[in-house]
């Protein structure tokens, strides 16, 4: 999975599977893959991912697993038959169940005669900030607390990381220039504020260095999503 000809990822965040295939189906030129999340996902089963993949679309399956290492990399297994291109796990659960993760992706799809899916770690989630992460016991610097678990998602083997625009700088400072990073928390400028506290424009986490953009409300919440996306894509280029 390239993220060089359209580094969009659309977040599919929609409450139904009709909804979600009629926007995936008005979008899709204007994109690069589609992000299924949970509440999708909850709803529509594997059954939505084979119809995204069936038009032909590469699919972000965001689930972030998180549990002990055998119960994981049987997850990972099970998205990895699905045929996904990206998957995350969070980097909270530790090397053990990083490197189970991993291992699995590459197993199973060597089983199946497929490329390995590229397993994403989460670090913190775009919408903690220091308080949110004090709160729950952990190191409240948030930059700290990314490059940490960065660290160990490298040691693990993972493909890449799902990271704020705000820590893209940083971490490109200290990771090999191989790993992939997924950038969520992206704003165009023109939204409501909302729970996402560490954001950048599309053009500025490009620029700072991800490889993909998981852009969810600026495109699904817009008036005319497909010309929100095409214009984000032209920002892109200029």
């Amino acid at each position: 999975m390239k993220a060089e000809s359209n580094p969009i990822i659309a977040a599919l965040d929609v409450s139904t599977v009709e909804i979600a295939l009629k926007l995936a189906e008005e979008i899709r030129p204007a994109v690069g893959a589609f992000k299924i999340g949970s509440e999708l996902f909850t709803t529509g089963g594997p059954e939505i991912v084979w119809c995204i993949r069936g038009s032909g679309a590469s699919v972000f399956l965001d689930l972030k697993f998180h549990d002990i290492p055998n119960t994981v990399a049987k997850a990972v297994a099970a998205a990895t038959r699905l045929d996904v291109q990206m998957l995350t796990i969070h980097t909270s659960g530790g090397s053990e169940m990083m490197r189970a993760a991993q291992e699995s992706a590459q197993q199973t799809a060597k089983e199946c005669g497929r490329a390995t899916p590229l397993v994403m770690g989460v670090t913190v989630l775009t919408s903690m900030d220091g308080g949110t992460l004090a709160e729950i016991g952990s190191n409240a610097n948030v930059g700290a607390q990314v490059e940490r678990l960065a660290g160990l998602a490298v040691k693990a083997g993972l493909s890449g990381l799902v990271c704020s625009p705000l820590e893209i700088t940083a971490l490109r400072q200290i990771l090999p220039r191989e790993v992939q990073l997924v950038t969520p928390g992206i704003r165009t400028g023109a939204e409501k504020a909302d729970d996402q506290k560490r954001t950048l424009t599309p053009k500025e986490a490009l620029a700072a260095g991800a490889n993909w953009l998981v852009i969810g409300r600026p495109i699904y919440a817009a008036k005319n999503p497909r010309a929100a996306a095409e214009e984000i894509a032209a920002s892109l280029r200029s």
